[in-house]
Parts: C-alpha cells; sequence; structure tokens
C-alpha cells in the first residue's frame, strides 16, 4: 500500500489531507515542519511512495526539502501551496516537483494527480537506447561508461520526446507541452535550463553535440 508523507504545518489541513488519503486507500505519515520533514525522510529512506509538500514552513522551507530529496533520489511530490506566481512554480518544477497545486484545492482533485503520478511510475519501467547509453524513466537515470547521471522529470521528459523522434526537429511548443501540459508554466526561460543542464550530462558521456538547436524550428537529438 502507498504510504504518502504530508509535509504542512497547519495542523487542520494536515489531519484533513490525511483523512481524504487514509479513506482513498493510501497509508500516510504526517510533518508539521520543513526540520520534521527532513528528519523523517532520513531516518525512513525508502520508506515512502509520495510527499506532499508545502512550501511556507516552519524550520526548513519546503524548497529545501524539496532539494533534500532530489539529491536522493526520484520520490515523487507534490507541492501543495498558497504561492502561486508564475516564479514560485516554475522554480519548484525546474527543482524536481511532479506537481504543483495552489491552495484551496479540491480533494477529489488532488487524488487523481496521484493516481495520475502513480500511474507514470507504472508505466516507465521500460529501458531505452541511446547510442551506448541506457536510459531509465522509472529510475531517472542515463548510464554507460560505468558510470551513472540522475535526469530531473522535466530532463527525462525532453529526452525521452527527443529520443522517440531521433533525427526529426522537435519545436520548443511541442517540448513545452510535453513538460506541463498547461500553458501557465509555459516559459522559454525554463525550456532553456532543461536542455543546457540535459547537453551538460550527456557531455559528461562524450556526446557534446547530442542535441542540436535548429535556430527559429526547434532542437533534434542526432
Amino acid at each position: 500500500m502507498p504510504n504518502i508523507l504530508i509535509v504542512e504545518d497547519d495542523i487542520n489541513i494536515n489531519n484533513l489531507l490525511c483523512e481524504v488519503l487514509t479513506k482513498s486507500g493510501y497509508e500516510c505519515e504526517q510533518a508539521f515542519s520543513g526540520t520534521e520533514a527532513k528528519l523523517l525522510l532520513n531516518m525512513k529512506e525508502n520508506a515512502y511512495t509520495l510527499v506532499l509538500l508545502d512550501l511556507m514552513l516552519p524550520g526548513a522551507s519546503g524548497e529545501d526539502v524539496l532539494k533534500e530529496i532530489r539529491k536522493k533520489g526520484k520520490l515523487p511530490v507534490i507541492v501543495l501551496t498558497a504561492k502561486d506566481s508564475i516564479d514560485d512554480k516554475i522554480g519548484v518544477l525546474t527543482d524536481g516537483a511532479d506537481d504543483y497545486i495552489t491552495k484551496p484545492y479540491s480533494p477529489t482533485i488532488l487524488l487523481l494527480r496521484i493516481q495520475n503520478i502513480f500511474k507514470r511510475l507504472d508505466n516507465s519501467t521500460e529501458v531505452l537506447k541511446y547510442k551506448d547509453l541506457e536510459v531509465s524513466p522509472s529510475r531517472g537515470t542515463l548510464s554507460g561508461s560505468n558510470k551513472e547521471l540522475e535526469l530531473t522529470k522535466n530532463e527525462m521528459l525532453i529526452f525521452q520526446h527527443l529520443l522517440n523522434n531521433q533525427n526529426r526537429i522537435v519545436s520548443r511548443d511541442e517540448l513545452m507541452t510535453i513538460l506541463w501540459n498547461n500553458e501557465e508554466y509555459i516559459t522559454d526561460n525554463a525550456l532553456t535550463v532543461n536542455i543546457s543542464r540535459l547537453r551538460s550530462k550527456l557531455e559528461d558521456f562524450g556526446y557534446p553535440n547530442a542535441i542540436e538547436t535548429r535556430k527559429g524550428q526547434g532542437y533534434i537529438l542526432l
């Protein structure tokens, strides 16, 4: 049974979330500060299936908790927050959050988002190949040459789409739709940052020119 960690300092909201999750067949544990969340994540490594994370927390911030999670692996994170600026959304999505929901929100919508993440994880066990590299969407890794590098969720989505369309030009709009599937998250800068990081990781494996920019058209994986 999936075990979900709720990181929310408002006791009433935290308890309500736990009640909703329990009624829907999930197990849940509760943390009421960023510091407590970090402690639980360190003490119970691999115990959680997903984290629901507020950003405005006492102790360590939600952003700090997210960065700590991403240092250790690909544990799915849904951010639940009153922060609704585009910069906030882009920041945490770029840092590796799997979804971003602003308060107030419908419990039904939240449950659907959780189900979608679990469904995606179940369907992403296939290992893909790019030249002599193995690409594992479920683990979020590139491996080859006796080393392994982690990709963020967005980097993997970009690379998978480019790989599935290898030797075809993929437009920026197409990639941004794949990334967020919601126009409020689309910015040129966020896509450029993710492409740059992905190029750097491919270069670490000896493929410095794997992703080529076609001016005014998009990108192509060679």
